[in-house]
């Protein structure tokens, strides 16, 4: 196993559908960029019709009494549990306190709706870091209201939890894509991803370009590339997607899948997985499609492995099948 672990998701993030839905205030730098999942960058001498162009959301000077906040739609319910606020950039342009709630509706949310609940009470935030706090409340939520004190920048929002999925509202005989985010699946180990967000293999619809995806250096020594996905439940498994769009002289060779139920992956051994898909060569840009032998439909599993040979770059995974 990896040291790399990951056992939370960025429930903010546009990968799984989440978007701002409304700023009292853009003046400097749009809501929407606040939520991207790259890391924000300076650009020394780029300026737009309002100044200074900003990587992330900053609004104007107040100069009445107030604060400026944000409406966000997250892409499906969850659970918060860490909160990342970064102000990476924004010197004498930050707000100095910063405030979260959070409520579940149907509807868009009214701003004075007396069922929001406070996630981050009001808290003192430092400019150019990376302010890292515990929630304080880890209700479902599907919307979230960031209210910054008086004004200012806030370069990147990242609010780390799990995704809330009511199983019990779901047919048995439903095919449902298993590994995807939004469905509850998650990335817990890999052994390299030197480019692009690891998380994106996970998303929804085809990547957008060659960054868009999981994608490894170019390996010099023997062996090949992986990743561990722990599937949103365990589930009967009957087909997998394995898509290389925008990977051209970059694609894997070929790949392997393999499935395993277990409630301590920390204690599965190399021989312990199951090869649900044979190792299958891949192509350029393309989207593979495989179907997993029946004699493995009966078998209940809760995580996949995928084997890359022997590195490359992956847009897309999917893996299907029922509860």
């Amino acid at each position: 196993m990896s040291d790399k672990i990951s056992t939370l998701v960025n429930l903010i993030s546009p990968k799984i559908g989440s978007h701002g839905v409304y700023a009292n205030d853009e003046f400097f730098a749009p809501l929407e960029r606040m939520l991207s999942e790259t890391d924000p960058i300076f650009i020394p001498d780029k300026y737009d019709n309002h100044g200074k162009w900003m990587d992330g959301w900053e609004t104007r000077r107040r100069r009445t009494p107030g604060f400026d906040w944000c409406l966000i739609k997250l892409g499906c319910p969850g659970t918060i549990k860490k909160i990342e606020i970064n102000t990476k950039f924004f010197t004498g342009n930050y707000p100095p306190y910063a405030e979260i709630e959070g409520i579940y509706s149907e509807e868009q949310p009214d701003e004075n709706d007396e069922n929001w609940k406070t996630i981050l009470n009001k808290k003192s935030i430092q400019g150019d870091a990376v302010n890292n706090f515990n929630a304080e409340n880890e209700s479902i939520f599907n919307w979230v209201k960031l209210k910054i004190f008086p004004d200012g920048g806030v370069a990147r929002l990242r609010l780390w939890g799990d995704v809330f999925v009511d199983w019990d509202k779901i047919s048995k005989k439903q095919i449902l894509e298993l590994s995807a985010l939004n469905n509850g699946g998650k990335i817990i180990s890999y052994n390299n991803a030197h480019y692009g967000d690891v998380s994106a293999i996970l998303s929804y619809g085809r990547g957008k370009n060659m960054g868009d995806g999981w994608e490894t250096r170019r390996r010099r020594e023997p062996g090949n590339d992986w990743l561990i996905i722990k599937l949103g439940k365990k589930s009967f498994l009957t087909k997998a997607e394995v898509d290389t769009a925008f990977f051209k002289g970059n694609y894997p060779e070929s790949c392997s899948i393999q499935a395993i139920n277990t409630d301590d992956i920390s204690k599965v051994k190399d021989e312990d997985w199951l090869t649900i898909i044979p190792k299958s060569i891949l192509h350029a840009d393309k989207v593979h499609k495989f179907s997993i032998s029946t004699k493995f439909h009966s078998t209940e599993f809760s995580h996949i492995k995928l084997n890359i040979f022997p590195d490359g770059g992956v847009s897309r995974l999917r893996i299907f099948g029922h509860i």
